[in-house]
């Protein structure tokens, strides 16, 4: 990365992140219930767990605002990594059928266990996404076949067409289908501390992971042929890509539902402002893509308060516009 590119990201990260810090704030002061500052710095300073707001402050909002932060950076880096290793500008972590895996192993869940406490079905979620991959991994290998991008993405379709079937299948079966309904849509709301000391270690290693394997994103998005001639390993770090994507995508979709566009979006806005180098697109899209979605989450707060709209609706709302657009456009100057 020359100066002027490392410039660019610089001046875009320091804009990206006091947005970001500014964002934060207002979702930690804004919601159903409004808190002063004052309050907010009296309850860092002194908590003190009889009083209602310092409540609703430390098991409510900030637990709620460090999800948004944790899985809008994860939703965009998947879906950057997802882009650069496919070629493909419209994939994002849903092509590996992790969104689907997730929703069958929770309608399995619903269906058999009933009522269940939120860390269980953020593992059954994150099993489920697991086991979607697999099934992705095991038709792309079939009779020793190399991991082609076209074919992952036909497989992708396949493993998430079957497992959204069985998912809607059982939930009709079983007269579930309003409580997953009410995940698909998307949500931040039920995130508690408890779960985020669970999921936040293995999203942060992830997050890590995705931009110390920046430079050779940026070498295979070039394609396989080029990425070969340059020295990359394809197969082996198309497989470690593949299983960042999971460990980013998983433990989101399972803290908040299958949540569309931040992964397919986020990328092509930080391509308009820093390049098309991965290793410049992937920092930037950790900022970018927590921007996107404390914005969106603070949007289905405010927009019918005291109830909340679904974050998958404003998320949709914004995003089908765009990604019509970029569909129309082609996106040949975007990769």
């Amino acid at each position: 990365m020359n100066y002027s590119k490392r410039w660019s990201l610089l001046l875009f990260l320091s804009c990206t992140l006091l947005l970001l810090a500014l964002l934060s704030l207002a979702s930690i002061v804004l919601g159903s219930t409004k808190i002063e500052l004052s309050t907010i710095l009296e309850a860092l300073k002194n908590p003190d767990l009889s009083n209602q707001q310092h409540i609703v402050l430390f098991d409510l909002r900030i637990p709620r605002t460090i999800g948004d932060l944790l899985i809008g950076a994860s939703f965009a880096c998947a879906g950057a990594l997802m882009q650069g290793m496919s070629k493909n500008p419209l994939a994002d972590s849903g092509i590996l059928g992790i969104n689907a895996g997730a929703s069958f192993a929770l309608a399995i869940c619903v269906s058999f266990l009933g009522t269940m406490h939120f860390s269980m079905s953020v593992f059954a979620s994150f099993l489920g996404a697991g086991f979607a991959m697999l099934l992705v991994f095991g038709l792309m290998m079939i009779k020793g076949r190399k991991l082609d991008s076209v074919r992952l993405v036909l497989a992708g379709l396949a493993v998430s067409m079957l497992l959204t079937s069985l998912a809607q299948g059982i939930s009709i079966l079983f007269q579930t289908g309003q409580d997953l309904t009410f995940w698909s849509a998307g949500g931040v709301g039920g995130i508690r501390m408890e779960q985020l000391k669970v999921a936040a270690p293995i999203l942060l290693v992830a997050l890590i992971a995705s931009i110390l394997i920046s430079k050779k994103i940026s070498i295979l998005s070039l394609g396989d042929e080029s990425a070969t001639s340059l020295g990359l390993q394809v197969e082996k770090t198309k497989t470690l890509c593949l299983l960042i994507t999971l460990l980013l995508a998983g433990p989101s979709v399972a803290l908040a539902g299958p949540i569309a566009f931040v992964g397919l979006l986020t990328p092509h806005i930080v391509r308009f402002f820093v390049g098309s180098d991965y290793q410049a697109i992937i920092p930037a899209c950790m900022p970018t893509g927590a921007i996107l979605m404390v914005g969106a989450d603070l949007i289905s707060r405010l927009i019918n308060a005291p109830r909340e709209t679904p974050i998958g609706l404003v998320f949709a709302l914004l995003g089908v516009p765009m990604f019509i657009y970029l569909a129309r456009k082609g996106m040949k100057d975007h990769v």
